[in-house]
């Protein structure tokens, strides 16, 4: 299957790649997008991220030291001073 680059600037990476790994358009090609596959599958997900987060936050808190968020608490948050 052919594919051809329209972009110039594009074309121009490509060979630059190629030139200085001695390899061919489409060994340079192939090889960059595998890399930027498997970085960005690396990647952990938005979900994966936030639920680290939620249990950092949970180790850094200490129940036996905090307040109770009752109603009186909460109802102080939005009170005009």
């Amino acid at each position: 299957m052919a594919f051809h680059i329209k972009n110039p600037e594009t074309d121009a990476l490509a060979r630059k790649v190629a030139a200085l790994k001695k390899i061919g358009l489409t060994e340079a090609v192939h090889a960059a997008l595998a890399h930027e596959l498997e970085r960005e599958q690396g990647k952990p997900s938005l979900v994966d991220l936030g639920v680290q987060f939620c249990r950092d936050l949970r180790a850094r808190g200490n129940p036996a030291q905090g307040q109770p968020a009752d109603k009186a608490f909460r109802d102080s948050l939005y009170e005009d001073t």
